[in-house]
């Protein structure tokens, strides 16, 4: 069985080598452990361990982990949620990283019964394997949720495509960065947009590098336990 604690210490020297190439300060990323593949009791491991921020990507999965874990940490939803799910979810977490399309928002806005901190998904590389928006409608999509009052949007979100070119990788994440800064520019109200969702297991120290402030982390962490998937 893997060792979360060790496991960690691995992922944190990795991180803090990535942020110091980057001229960045320690705290500048935190880690999302993806417990979305594991069971109730890897998840209380890796709560264990140290880390706050867990994330999920079935409305399922979640609360069944909400009922049996009673710890004081930030859940990430970091899946597709669909519009007739939102209900179930949206009370239940703290950060939603896949607002993509305005029929999300407005059920977002008719359920949530307080605002809730988003991240805009972002499909950069253009795949048309991943949900998320086009670079070019990020902005006028933002510009559409000023009348949502129950949503902030703190940042985006991408994933890179899966490929070994690490240079294909870098421009998916040094994009996203650019536009995030160009957006934060504009010190929009309900959209700060000072965050940045990138980097998972195979990537996560390019991501780092490229500006990264929240790494999602699965296998990496918590191994590729099969049981009790949810």
């Amino acid at each position: 069985m893997t060792n979360v604690q060790q496991n960690l210490e691995t992922i944190k020297d990795h991180m803090n080598a990535a942020l110091s190439r980057a001229n960045r300060q320690l705290s500048d990323a935190t880690i999302i452990a993806v417990t979305k593949a594991v069971s109730v009791e890897r998840t209380v491991e890796v709560i264990e361990a140290g880390l706050q921020h867990l994330g999920e990507n079935r409305p399922e999965g979640l609360n069944k982990k909400l009922d049996a874990i009673q710890s004081d940490v930030k859940w990430h939803y970091i899946g597709t949620l669909q519009t007739r799910k939102v209900k179930s979810v949206i009370n239940h977490i703290d950060f939603l990283h896949s607002l993509d399309r305005i029929s999300l928002a407005e059920e977002i806005e008719k359920r949530a019964t307080s605002t809730k901190d988003c991240f805009v998904q972002v499909n950069v590389s253009e795949e048309q394997s991943k949900h998320g928006l086009s670079m070019e409608n990020v902005e006028s999509f933002i510009g559409e949720l000023e009348k949502y009052s129950r949503i902030r949007v703190i940042g985006l979100m991408t994933m890179a495509p899966n490929t070994d070119d690490e240079n294909i990788i870098r421009n998916v994440f040094r994009n996203l960065k650019q536009l995030q800064e160009k957006i934060a520019l504009k010190k929009i109200s309900n959209a700060p947009c000072t965050e940045l969702s990138m980097g998972m297991s195979g990537d996560y120290e390019i991501a780092i590098e490229e500006g990264a402030t929240f790494v999602r982390i699965g296998t990496a962490l918590v191994g590729k336990e099969r049981e009790g998937i949810q």
